[in-house]
């Protein structure tokens, strides 16, 4: 372990906020609200595809790339924004990318054109990457060890809640007063938990800036792609993220489809089941906290494995229900996962936002990839294909959990009583 690691757990164990804090609560409200916001604002055009495609007569191809531009953006920005706050500090980051992504976001309401859309979305994209970036190192450095988890699984929540909430919010201010209103009203619902979260979040108190030097920057970001657990933690990202995206892409096409035959409206309330992901990530903290995260995230892993299994039910009731179950342990895994991806790399070789950026960057791309061949898989075999991508992703995700169970801990002999998940 590195003097730096070394300095940074003691203080994460001995000084960290814990549950009873006053300061934990407050930090576990305003990251509740910034995940929350910054992922209301990333998917706030995906019920808008159809309205943005008549309003700008493109085709349905080309209206998705509202929805990519933003997520490339975002994951290349990751791989800046990480290193980047290594030496600036993490409250800083977090404020400017909540409100420069909310006032981008407004800005969209008001663009002439399509391509000033899509220009404006990719730089929404980019302003949105300063909140996940750190938001995990920030947690690591901030909270106690025995707090840690749960405390991550509260964030992680807001960031399910605000995958739903940009998507219901938007398409109901649609039908009010169209896509532009739509638009506008996310991002307004993303200044207001910007300022939520400037109120509410405290400094950083346990931050130490990186050496602003380029042979230690390439000294940090080795060590966290040369730690098999950081490297395994970043397969399960990619693989699981993937899956979860292909199932919800394909969804559409199959609820619209005989012999459900919903109405894009009626389809799109097929993301109420995402409180259940905030209930599963809240909860898999909990239990990380209390039994380690090496137990936790392959029982995860099993649970979205038995809701995919269950949408192949033909029933619209078992197939919602197992949409439930597989957001649940999606986002219970997801949870978990990006909480000991900052744990590893703080105990190790530092540069805990890097390691946080590198598992982002792995998560959106499993999105990008796996979650394009939904359609292709949905086109080749309907839904039993589909679940066969799925299950195949999930499964590499079960197994890269299951390996990770015999990975060295980086934690020494903790001390007696000490609840400390392993890292």
């Amino acid at each position: 372990m590195t003097a730096r690691g070394v300095r940074a757990a003691s203080s994460g164990q001995l000084g960290g906020h814990r549950v009873d804090d006053p300061a934990f609560r407050r930090i576990s409200v305003a990251l509740f609200a910034a995940g929350l916001a910054t992922f209301a604002l990333l998917y706030t055009p995906q019920p808008l595809l159809p309205e943005l495609a008549a309003a700008f007569d493109v085709s349905a191809a080309q209206s998705a790339l509202s929805v990519s531009v933003c997520t490339l953006g975002l994951g290349a920005a990751l791989l800046v924004v990480g290193p980047v706050s290594e030496l600036v500090g993490r409250t800083p980051l977090m404020h400017a990318s909540l409100f420069a992504s909310s006032v981008v976001g407004l800005a969209c309401s008001l663009a002439p054109g399509w391509t000033a859309f899509l220009l404006l979305r990719a730089v929404q994209g980019v302003t949105l990457a300063g909140l996940p970036a750190v938001a995990m190192a920030y947690l690591r450095e901030e909270v106690a060890d025995d707090s840690h988890a749960r405390a991550t699984g509260l964030y992680v929540g807001g960031t399910a809640l605000g995958g739903m909430v940009g998507r219901l919010v938007s398409g109901g201010l649609a039908e009010l007063g169209g896509w532009r209103v739509a638009t506008a009203g996310v991002g307004a619902l993303g200044l207001a938990c910007a300022l939520v979260v400037a109120w509410l979040l405290p400094a950083s108190r346990r931050f130490m800036p990186a050496h602003p030097s380029v042979r230690s920057l390439a000294a940090t970001t080795a060590g966290v792609l040369r730690d098999p657990a950081l490297l395994a933690l970043y397969g399960l990202a990619a693989t699981m993220m993937g899956g979860f995206v292909a199932v919800y892409n394909a969804t559409g096409f199959r609820l619209a489809a005989p012999p459900y035959l919903l109405g894009v409206g009626l389809a799109g309330l097929v993301f109420c089941v995402y409180p259940l992901g905030s209930v599963g990530s809240a909860y898999a903290g909990r239990l990380a906290d209390r039994h380690g995260r090496r137990a936790v995230v392959p029982a995860a892993c099993l649970l979205t494995v038995a809701g995919l299994l269950l949408t192949l039910a033909a029933p619209l009731p078992l197939v919602v229900l197992g949409l439930g179950i597989l957001t649940a342990g999606f986002f219970a895994a997801h949870g978990v996962a990006s909480g000991w991806v900052a744990a590893r790399a703080q105990l190790g070789a530092g540069g805990t936002a890097q390691a946080a950026s590198l598992y982002l960057f792995a998560y959106y791309l499993g999105s990008s990839v796996f979650g394009g061949l939904a359609g292709a898989a949905w086109t080749a075999g309907r839904w039993p294909a589909v679940v066969l991508l799925a299950g195949g992703l999930f499964a590499v995700g079960l197994v890269l959990a299951l390996l990770l169970r015999r990975t060295r801990s980086l934690l020494d002999r903790p001390a007696a009583g000490a609840a400390v998940p392993a890292s």
